[in-house]
């Protein structure tokens, strides 16, 4: 059979794909006796675009579940989308935005029949581009966190919490976004370092107006909410003013000063303004000290009418216009420079505001008792290990998860309140009327469960839960989590938790960390730097294998991925060096048809140093993917096919494909071509599928991702033929610099002589000489003991071994003599330029260790280069002076 000249990724990817899906290859039976092995997707959002980061993480689930599957495992990966809730919600309010449509003017029903039908129109986007990365998900059983079977299973959590007193309501300080009109847990804020100011504000003694006491703030709006001044009771300084009042400047709204350990001393003056209902600690401040709870703020961060003649003000606004006034009635001490972290919503990035409000909440305790048990008793193990750490930081200070959102999409509370009788009716089914009073004036709660609630059901409500389902029995647990290192808090942890609490199993047994993804400075990728590369466009210009095995050979565990289109563009040129292995393969075997890969019983040298690196290739492939060490497995293939299998073995192969040797030649090609097709599938799936089907072999699987995983034979690796065949190579190589080193053409045939007293290895080369003479172009090869050094000749050595290259009649001494020394005199200035960064202390001091190493190292190789050089220059002057 044969091949076209060159590979086109587009005729083949959606070919392949479709056939593979037509098949079923994807599908897991949950009645197969074979082991299984399952995944779960981590879902992406449906407003959401393939980003680099999904291609990173679902290639190397990808890798994993094809690995699994060839290796004879019930291999089943579970897909799906997350309904994100808050994310959503503002993509379809800015799509009515366009239409001048308010959501509140559409009614809560309509609008969540518009987003529907938004999810429709474009939800599954992100599923077609997943196909075109070549994800082998079980697409019959696609789940999305709104379907209703995982709605069922969410309203049955939730319903036992609550039974169980897990779950409850109450008021409680929250991180509130203005912008998206929602509650925000902790790991949802995110926190960035800000130049501020620090305003020490008067506040007046209600005993005597003339004397005050000075409290420090970074949000003087909120003293418009303060109902108390706080010290510290060890605080000497105050001591005398404790009981006594203050008078609240602006309002002059009368509080106590009070004493609680919890104020630091060392900040500002010592004295703290207290805010209960707008900061977290004030709160508990208030709670100890039974203080009035006054909130100054509306939902959307105007100030409301607790906040006297600033009502309706924007709380930034309000901020300018109390300094001003503060300032004209000498209420401001004085005002520092101030550095401090302010929390932004993670969605829209808008400051958030501390906010006193009714939620439901999740007692955490208990829950996070068991999931670290768990980790600890290495139930679930972490990879690389040292995520473990940060996971048992947060677990070991949890907090009480806020899982109520003021928004309208997302899976609605439980929850119903009857306007008769005020009773509370928590459901497993919608209800129409009180159960207690039968009044059919009841409603819903407004709020809807955080989106993170549902995500943490994912192991097991995508298999079936609430139900006993046999997906549920063969695939549960789940046997890795591939996700990345930013939803450790936000997803892993809760998902162990829920599994725990559930299934009373750990939902994963391993969790692996990928890599960050970074541009090829080190900065992260971001549409406002200009630097984001778009998967899918580079799909379209170098291919989908290209993607994906740049991705893999990169993803170095605990080291972010620095990724640029050069690096991929490079492993586009590997699909083509495979592409044109293959071509020269099928050209030399068109007489070989449907015939079995028997390894014959005689093998030349170079067939069992194939064979031999090719079964160890599989020992290290199959133990990297193992390992989750997805770049040392593709390193290993791509050094395998490029150096040694295509450079060598194939190049020594057209030796033998011309003689008595070529039948056992042909095996040789396309039985190493079989097994590296295999263990490449996984990373270059669309490439592999379209050689494999053209293979001229009989009783081979009709796609290689059904095809059996392959077994090292250790009775096939000669250690011996590996070390005679590598100590030829290096003599073949050394020959190669010496010609490359006088700039002698590669088609120049010279005259080659060899000498060792070594006699084992000088019957090897004399029983290869073939070898040398088929890479090289010789015209005559010798080969003996005798070590005495030619006429004109420069040289080279191997341990014992002598090579010689006689010159005379080959190079114009003169000329050479010209040109070596301007190479020298190259090599001299680049050694200079080094030596000045190594002799410089400030750039020892200030450089990466890798960089000063890099710098050695190069000095290191131009010393040997320029030794070399002026050894061949000496040989060329005592010829010149001879002749």
């Amino acid at each position: 059979m044969e091949i076209s000249k060159t590979y086109q990724p587009k005729d083949v990817e959606e070919r392949w794909y479709s056939f593979w899906e037509k098949n079923n290859f994807f599908y897991a039976d949950n009645l197969s006796s074979k082991e299984p092995f399952s995944i779960v997707i981590p879902p992406p959002n449906i407003t959401g675009y393939l980003h680099m980061g999904h291609a990173l993480n679902n290639t190397l689930q990808d890798i994993i579940i094809r690995t699994k599957r060839m290796q004879g495992y019930n291999a089943l990966w579970i897909p799906g989308t997350d309904h994100a809730g808050i994310a959503t919600q503002n993509v379809v309010e800015k799509e009515l935005k366009k239409q001048n449509i308010k959501r509140e003017e559409l009614g809560r029903e309509e609008f969540i029949k518009r987003v529907w039908e938004w999810r429709e129109q474009y939800g599954n986007q992100i599923i077609q581009q997943l196909k075109r990365l070549g994800c082998s998900c079980d697409w019959s059983r696609l789940r999305f966190t709104m379907d209703e079977g995982l709605s069922k299973a969410v309203r049955e959590v939730f319903i036992t919490l609550y039974e169980e007193g897990l779950i409850y309501q109450d008021n409680y300080i929250v991180n509130w976004c203005p912008r998206c009109h929602t509650a925000l847990s902790d790991i949802e804020v995110e926190h960035k370092e800000t130049f501020g100011k620090l305003y020490y504000l008067k506040y007046p003694l209600v005993y005597n107006p003339q004397e005050y006491i000075v409290v420090a703030t970074t949000r003087p709006e909120t003293m418009l909410g303060d109902t108390a001044v706080a010290i510290n009771p060890n605080d000497e300084r105050y001591r005398s003013l404790l009981g006594q009042k203050a008078l609240l400047p602006i309002l002059k709204r009368e509080i106590p000063i009070i004493s609680d350990s919890f104020v630091d001393p060392s900040f500002g003056t010592g004295a703290v303004k207290v805010t209960p209902a707008h900061d977290p600690n004030d709160f508990e401040i208030g709670k100890r000290h039974s203080l009035e709870e006054i909130n100054i703020l509306n939902k959307d961060a105007t100030l409301n009418s607790n906040a006297g003649h600033y009502k309706d003000l924007d709380r930034f606004h309000a901020r300018q216009k109390l300094l001003k006034d503060l300032e004209e009635l000498n209420f401001i001490e004085k005002t520092e420079d101030y550095k401090y972290s302010i929390g932004h919503c993670y969605r829209c990035h808008t400051v958030v505001e501390p906010y006193l409000s009714k939620q439901w909440f999740v007692n955490m305790k208990s829950l996070a008792d068991s999931a670290i048990k768990a980790v600890k008793e290495n139930e679930t193990t972490f990879i690389p290990k040292s995520w473990e750490k940060t996971y048992f930081e947060w677990m070991y200070n949890i907090k009480d998860w806020c899982i109520s959102r003021q928004i309208w999409w997302g899976h609605r509370i439980p929850v119903w309140y009857c306007s008769n009788c005020n009773n509370t009716i928590v459901s497993r089914t919608d209800i129409k009327e009180c159960p207690k009073c039968m009044s059919k004036n009841i409603k819903q709660d407004e709020d809807v469960l955080d989106t993170w609630f549902s995500s943490s059901l994912w192991p097991f409500s995508t298999l079936g839960f609430p139900e006993n389902t046999k997906d549920l029995e063969t695939f549960y647990p789940t046997s890795v989590l591939s996700t990345g290192f930013d939803i450790i808090f936000f997803w892993v942890a809760r998902m162990i938790m829920m599994g725990l609490k559930f299934q009373n199993k750990v939902p994963f047994k391993k969790v692996y960390i990928h890599a960050l993804i970074k541009d090829a400075c080190g900065q992260k990728m971001s549409k406002s730097s200009g630097n984001v590369i778009d998967p899918i466009e580079i799909i379209d210009k170098f291919g989908t294998d290209a993607l994906r095995f740049t991705l893999a050979i990169m993803a170095i565990q605990g080291r972010d991925i620095l990724l640029s289109q050069e690096r991929i563009k490079g492993y586009r040129h590997f699909c083509n060096k495979i592409w044109n292995a293959t071509r020269f393969i099928l050209m030399n075997t068109k007489d070989f048809n449907n015939i079995t890969l028997d390894i014959p019983d005689k093998l030349t040298l170079a067939d069992r140093w194939i064979i031999s690196k090719a079964n160890q290739l599989i020992d290290k492939v199959t133990i990297s993917i193992e390992s989750y060490q997805f770049n040392e497995a593709s390193q290993a293939l791509y050094d395998f096919i490029w150096h040694e299998f295509c450079d060598w073995y194939i190049e020594l192969a057209k030796i033998n494909l011309n003689n008595e040797k070529r039948r056992q030649t042909q095996i040789v090609l396309l039985k190493v071509l079989c097994d590296i097709l295999k263990l490449l599938h996984p990373f270059m799936p669309f490439i592999t599928e379209e050689i494999w089907c053209n293979l001229p072999i009989r009783n081979k699987e009709e796609s290689i991702m059904i095809s059996p995983w392959p077994k090292s034979l250790p009775s096939i690796i000669k250690e011996s033929s590996i070390q005679d065949m590598n100590y030829l190579k290096e003599v073949i190589t050394l020959i190669r610099n010496l010609l490359w080193e006088m700039d002698i053409s590669p088609k120049t045939a010279v005259k080659v002589i060899l000498k060792t007293t070594n006699l084992k290895k000088l019957q090897l080369l004399q029983d290869h000489t073939s070898y040398i003479k088929g890479l090289i172009t010789i015209s005559k090869i010798e080969i003996s003991k005798d070590l005495e050094k030619p006429k004109h000749s420069v040289s080279t050595a191997l341990g014992e071994l002598k090579i010689f290259l006689p010159l005379e009649g080959i190079i114009d001494f003169q000329k050479e003599k010209v040109r070596l020394g301007k190479e020298i005199q190259k090599i001299e200035k680049e050694l200079g330029g080094i030596r000045v960064k190594l002799n410089n202390k400030e750039f020892l001091n200030k450089a990466k260790e890798e960089v000063v190493k890099e710098q050695q190292q190069l000095e290191e190789e131009f010393l040997q280069k320029k030794e070399h050089l002026e050894t061949h220059l000496k040989v060329v002057e005592e010829s010149i002076n001879k002749i």
